[in-house]
């Protein structure tokens, strides 16, 4: 197995907080539907700023390390775990076993993008 260094961990953390801004820049508005859609949509691009501003960077960092193939899958891999938290505790959604499993079978093709490369 290989050594995981910095350059391995800090873009997977970068991608998951950039993440929480852009499922905020997303759905934030579904709670609050009475705020006009130019509103809602000013509000998420400033929201969607920030994220942009951690995306890239960790994009770029995590290129020394991963393929471009693997970082994308990273970031929808995250963006399912990221999304199943604000769902729960923001959206106050019920998680459906229907819904985990399949995440869970998207995860499980996600990890075949990471066969075969040491």
């Amino acid at each position: 197995m290989p050594k995981l260094s910095w350059l391995h961990l800090a873009p997977l953390g970068m991608l998951a907080l950039s993440n929480v801004f852009m499922t905020f820049a997303w759905y934030w508005h579904l709670k609050f539907r009475g705020v006009p859609i130019l509103k809602v949509i000013a509000i998420s691009w400033l929201i969607a700023g920030f994220e942009y501003a951690i995306a890239v960077p960790a994009n770029r960092m995590g290129a020394a390390v991963y393929s471009p193939s693997q970082l994308k899958t990273l970031q929808e891999v995250i963006t399912l775990v990221v999304f199943v938290g604000f769902s729960v505790l923001y959206l106050r959604e019920p998680l459906h076993w229907t819904t985990l499993v399949g995440f869970m079978l998207i995860v499980a093709g996600a990890a075949l993008v990471f066969l075969g490369r040491g």
